[in-house]
């Protein structure tokens, strides 16, 4: 079998993997505060979680459906891709455990200490006995394996404490899984943050738990299975409920197959061999960690430690600040009636957006309201201003994807009390998830319909939004409000072919206006210009053309902050191109489009990555930008970001990231934000002028009461 591929492309995941590198790299950077590096541990972890839970969990389905199938990125099979990520996480286990080791001894001088058992004083080791006497042990749920006892189904994520356990001539495993309802820690007394973890307490007292066995080869486990569920299409169009599917999926979640085995302490080759047998792993599946297994705990820990000790701990706080554009203290929908408005979170705050909604929902004039969401917050004024809009006899239409992974049941809660609400709920498509940010809000002006359209590039979700870098553009264009409502009429009656003039919208039109915008530069050679800022790029069709338009001459810069399958640099494919990941404070999330330069640009920003999922398999929608300065804004954040020499990394042609040279000034982009956010001057509110004639009746009026 010949295997083909391109030789500017690389493999999606071993790409994914090298953008996890770089959260680490942040954890090891010592210009970072402390708990601020142990932050980003977790995130590494986390993110390292979900890789394993579905992308490590499709290949797996994909080398039993179709062993033979390569991926055209790199020419490897499922099973060498799994080869190659299982030999490249090997070595990051390692470095993560040095880096969270060397971060938790430089916190101890600051009375924040995490410890083993022999590191407690006398004091505290009794302390911790009568504690997992008096609160633990009585709701242990022990379990040994034997004949009679069949090994149990060890649930996805969760820890549990193992151990060899001998009755006279018999030999057994005993295990303890680690209550999900108790802390993950405990600490101890005294007024410095000292904890241990409470897998390490009830490994510390397996003797008492299995009093009548003799106890070795004591340990902790915790198994990741494959989450990679997609609900079945077929149940998805029988189903009258989509809700009730959603829910059987979540709970399909925590019994699939096995695709990793992470260990405290080494496994004797029997037990090794005992647990593959029983998981149903390879050998290679099997990764030790010195730290912990879940770090969720960093975070309470954060909100414990004295404010003032966490000043030099954390990064300096930042709010986000009033928009630059509004005038605060004004209607919102009537300064967007005026002029575009765009919003750069989490530099500005998301309180327009909502205030706009919550207009919105009381204004006379409006008659509805309809919006997509992909993820919301668990508390979320938006969903309430939804609600109260409904409760007011406005019309509001809600399209909410339930499969918003990890955030399904979230959703499905939200979609039954905005039904209760009277919001009408629609859950999009078989086979095609709906990942837009749109919102429109129709209204009435005197014999007129009129529109004001948001688009954002982020979800409605007010949590991330003070995580997340997004921009959200409210527009009062006639043109694009006509493409708005059109696109919910299509979204509502079953129509993914819809033909916008403004709007470009996946799967039809988005991925050949891209293509065709690109053909534009390239027909300009050495004159053109392409800038992208993207989360992913993956796109075989889109990565073909940017190799084009770099042998045409055309510049090209792509700011990617994860996957980016397309290499740089390669002689005679992709010389001139240039990727860049930023990676730091904030979660690096629009997405931008430019073509040409300057104030002939051509820009869009939109909800979509240049990844098939996103082109083809999802409803994605982006928008022009048509108003002169927001267009000259983006540009500008744009080329700031370019310069970052501090959070940028620029790809090398083996899929690497290096660190840019400094030079004279030192430009972190997110910091230049953040300034710009605080020190901006904004438009003031007018007085209105008041004439001679309107102040006598104000007086007369007041003379009356």
């Amino acid at each position: 079998m010949v295997k083909e591929h391109l030789t500017y492309t690389q493999n999606r995941e071993l790409s994914w993997l090298r953008f996890d590198q770089r959260v680490l790299e942040e954890a090891q950077d010592e210009s970072v505060p402390l708990l601020e590096r142990m932050k980003f541990v977790s995130i590494f972890t986390s993110n390292l979680d979900e890789f394993f839970m579905i992308r490590v969990g499709s290949l797996y389905d994909m080398a039993e459906a179709d062993a033979k199938k390569i991926d055209k990125r790199s020419g490897m099979t499922a099973q060498e891709q799994l080869h190659a990520i299982y030999e490249a996480v090997a070595p990051l286990y390692k470095e993560r455990d040095k880096t969270y080791s060397e971060i938790k001894k430089q916190l101890s001088p600051y009375g924040i200490c995490g410890l083993d058992f022999k590191e407690l004083e006398q004091q505290e080791k009794k302390y911790v006995k009568k504690y997992f006497k008096e609160q633990i042990l009585p709701i242990l749920s022990p379990q040994i394996v034997d004949a009679n006892h069949p090994f149990p189904h060890l649930l996805n994520k969760e820890i549990y404490v193992v151990a060899m356990l001998k009755y006279e001539d018999h030999s057994m495993i005993g295990i303890v899984p680690v209550p999900q309802f108790v802390s993950d820690i405990l600490y101890l007394p005294g007024h410095d943050i000292r904890y241990i973890r409470m897998e390490k307490v009830i490994m510390e007292y397996l003797d008492i738990v299995f009093e009548q066995y003799q106890v070795s080869e004591k340990n902790y486990i915790c198994v990741t299975r494959n989450a990679d569920v997609s609900p079945d299409d077929e149940a998805y169009a029988d189903n009258e409920d989509f809700r009730f599917v959603m829910k059987e999926t979540l709970h399909k979640r925590r019994k699939m197959a096995a695709v990793r085995l992470e260990t405290a302490n080494p496994l004797s080759k029997e037990m090794e061999k005992y647990f593959c047998e029983k998981i149903k792993i390879g050998h290679e599946c099997i990764f030790r960690t010195k730290m912990p297994m879940k770090l969720d705990f960093i975070f309470k820990i954060i909100d414990k430690v004295p404010d003032s000790m966490k000043r030099s701990l954390i990064d300096e706080p930042f709010s986000p600040q009033p928009s630059v554009s509004l005038v605060e203290g004004s209607s919102v929908m009537t300064q967007i009636k005026k002029r575009d408005i765009m919003l750069a979170y989490p530099y500005e705050s998301m309180e327009p957006f909502l205030q706009l909604i919550k207009e919105a929902s009381t204004d006379p004039d409006v008659i509805t309201i309809k919006i997509t969401i992909y993820r919301l917050a668990k508390k979320t004024r938006l969903a309430e201003y939804l609600c109260a809009a409904a409760e007011n006899g406005k019309e509001v239409t809600v399209l909410i994807e339930l499969r918003a992974r990890f955030d399904e049941q979230n959703n499905i809660d939200w979609s039954e009390r905005m039904e209760e609400a009277g919001c009408r709920v629609i859950y999009g498509f078989e086979g095609y998830k709906v990942h837009s940010k749109i919102c429109l809000i129709t209204y009435r002006n005197r014999n007129e319909i009129k529109y004001i359209t948001q688009i954002g590039t982020g979800n409605y979700n007010e949590k991330t939004a003070k995580l997340y870098t997004d921009y959200s553009l409210m527009t009062s264009n006639q043109s694009i409000g006509e493409d708005a409502a059109l696109f919910f009429k299509n979204m509502s009656i079953g129509n993914l072919d819809g033909i916008y003039k403004h709007l470009i919208v996946s799967p039809t039109s988005l991925k050949t206006k891209v293509l065709s915008l690109m053909d534009e530069e390239i027909k300009k050679g050495a004159e053109g210009r392409i800038l992208m800022k993207m989360n992913s790029v993956t796109d075989m069709d889109f990565m073909r053309k940017v190799s084009e338009a770099s042998k045409a001459g055309v510049k090209v810069d792509l700011i990617v902050r994860g996957i980016c399958c397309i290499l740089p640099g390669i002689k005679d494919e992709t010389e001139n191109l240039k990727v860049t990941s930023i990676v730091g404070r904030y979660l690096e999330h629009p997405r931008v489009f430019v073509f040409g330069k300057d104030e002939n640009a051509t820009i869009y920003i939109g909800s979509a990555d240049m990844m098939t999922r996103n082109t083809e398999k999802r409803v994605e929608v982006a928008c022009p930008v048509y108003d002169p300065n927001i267009k000259k804004r983006l540009l500008r954040d744009l080329k700031i970001m370019l310069a970052d020499n501090v959070k940028a990394r620029e790809m090398k042609s083996d899929g690497t990231y290096r660190k840019k040279n400094r030079g004279d000034r030192i430009i972190c982009a997110q910091d230049e934000f953040m300034k710009y956010a605080i020190t901006a001057k904004r438009p003031e509110k007018k007085e209105k002028h008041i004439t001679p004639f309107e102040k006598l009746k104000k007086f007369l009026k007041i003379k009356r009461k």
